[in-house]
């Protein structure tokens, strides 16, 4: 518990490399992690090569953990496998729908979560990388990612160069309901969101971007109505083309 307790992001990573020995066991225990009616829906395309990951890095937006990290691990929801096995042993698959895809991206987030948690238990370092699903299209295909095969979630790996600082976190009773979902009135807001308003680095990031709140920092800057729609339709379309959205109607997701 403490592992998790006192866990950071690293972004900088020392040219120490990952022994292919110490990767091969960390993806074979992950393998211990809970899958959907135990089919293991998921797949990893691991990257070392210099030149792999410098292709790689412009659906990551170029951050520099891209390049220099020893390993980039692209976790995908992978039904490819399933089919293929079923349609050899004279069984009929039906897996190219929406329900699968989250049934596979449910998979491989659970894989990550534990690759992630047994990695830095080895001292290891980690990056989760939240712009594999903006760029869904580019690692395709860049990775030259099958039908019914999506990326999902990004790891950059290496031994730490850094010790930042842990991130903040809402307290506990944000996030927990007890018996029912209790909606929150705006004195819970207050109370949920006054610890993290309140750190002066956040409070800081505010006065540098010239707005009033918090908040306004994630919805005009971080992450805009424009830009999530945007995204929302090249998902949709990196979807129909893994062919996940075969059932369907196409002006659904135009």
């Amino acid at each position: 518990m403490k592992d998790i307790q006192n866990r950071r992001t690293i972004r900088q990573y020392s040219t120490q490399s990952v022994s292919d020995e110490l990767l091969h066991q960390l993806l074979e225990t992950a393998e211990r992690t809970p899958t959907m009616g135990n089919l293991q829906l998921y797949s990893v395309v691991v990257t070392r090569d210099a030149a792999e990951k410098q292709a790689l890095a412009p659906a990551h937006f170029n951050q520099p953990m891209v390049t220099q990290a020893p390993v980039v691990l692209t976790i995908c929801a992978d039904y490819r496998r399933t089919t293929r096995w079923a349609e050899q042993r004279k069984a009929t698959p039906g897996y190219d729908n929406f329900l699968s895809f989250l049934n596979g991206a449910t998979d491989a987030l659970l894989y990550t979560q534990t690759f992630c948690n047994l990695a830095e238990a080895a001292g290891l370092g980690t990056c989760f990388l939240g712009t594999t699903l903006y760029s869904a299209e580019a690692i395709i295909n860049t990775l030259q990612l099958p039908a019914l095969v999506f990326p999902i979630a990004t790891i950059t790996l290496g031994w730490p160069a850094e010790t930042p600082e842990q991130t903040d976190r809402l307290p506990l009773r944000a996030i927990v309901h007890n018996g029912h979902y209790a909606d929150y009135t705006p004195q819970r807001i207050d109370d949920c969101y006054a610890e993290k308003e309140a750190l002066p680095a956040n409070q800081n990031f505010v006065a540098i971007n010239h707005k009033e709140t918090l908040a306004q920092i994630y919805t005009d800057i971080r992450y805009t109505k424009t830009d999530n729609e945007a995204f929302s339709k090249g998902l949709l379309k990196a979807l129909r083309q893994q062919g996940f959205l075969n059932a369907v109607p196409p002006s659904i997701d135009q």
